[in-house]
């Protein structure tokens, strides 16, 4: 990790994710990407060799998209950020990891209607893949950062994930994924925003260790399928009595393997 400073004045550091293999800079203080990012490329059903599409929604640094891109050799993504000085670093972090040609970064608001987002036009509708991470806690729930870039990375009005879910839906293609990464608690508002919008949501809960209470769930959904809802078993991250993440998660960590989300 490697104190820096980015073109706007930011101050950075350089980190290593996917086991070496993805070098991203991103704010020192604030909003930082980490495990969540990584799980949520892992989760994305994108396959190589299909010539397929993805679109990272809040995609901040780019940590998620960028190992989504690396892991699928052959994907283009678009990297959609609302705050200009973290899709600078977008930017920078899909040149540095020389993925410029398959990767685009826009700077713009998702949560703006689609036909005032020019950049993105020619993709709506046809996006194979979209994943998000979007904000954990309600500006309501709690007191607001005092880091503006902060506060909009961890915080949004409660109520807001439908419009994250209306723009999913706008951008992805009939038959195409939406896979998200969120806190257990945002569950009942997440089911409501995919409602006649997406289907066949399958809800992956994940575990720190075993016996303790699901701190993340992943959810996947399918543009236009009628499908039913599917729970899937949990997941353990580490290895009881242990700081060290389970076989499977070591793979997902760092050597860039796939999560699945089949039953």
């Amino acid at each position: 990790m490697i104190d820096a400073a980015s073109a706007s004045g930011t101050e950075v550091t350089e980190d290593r994710f996917l086991g070496g293999d993805l070098m991203v800079r991103q704010p020192k203080h604030g909003y930082r990407a980490g495990l969540d990012a990584v799980l949520l490329a892992a989760a994305c059903p994108a396959t190589t060799g299909s010539g397929e599409t993805g679109l990272d929604c809040g995609a901040g640094a780019g940590v998620a998209g960028l190992a989504l891109a690396r892991r699928i050799a052959d994907l283009r993504v678009t990297l959609v950020e609302r705050l200009p000085s973290l899709a600078e670093m977008a930017v920078h972090n899909a040149a540095l990891n020389g993925l410029a040609r398959r990767c685009v970064v826009v700077a713009d608001d998702l949560t703006r209607p689609l036909s005032h987002l020019t950049a993105l036009e020619a993709g709506v509708g046809r996006f194979d893949h979209v994943i998000a991470n979007p904000p954990f806690h309600a500006h309501e729930a709690g007191t607001r950062a005092p880091d503006a870039m902060k506060d909009g990375s961890h915080a949004m009005p409660r109520g807001a994930f439908a419009s994250w879910a209306k723009f999913a839906a706008g951008m992805a293609r009939n038959g195409g994924s939406f896979t998200i990464v969120q806190k257990p608690d945002a569950l009942p508002e997440i089911l409501l925003a995919l409602e006649r919008r997406f289907g066949r949501v399958t809800i992956l809960p994940l575990h720190g260790r075993e016996g303790q209470p699901a701190s993340r769930i992943i959810v996947q959904a399918i543009k236009g399928s009628r499908a039913r809802l599917v729970l899937l078993p949990g997941k353990v991250l580490h290895i009881a009595g242990s700081h060290a993440f389970t076989p499977e998660f070591d793979a997902i960590l760092r050597a860039g393997a796939a999560l699945s989300m089949n039953a």
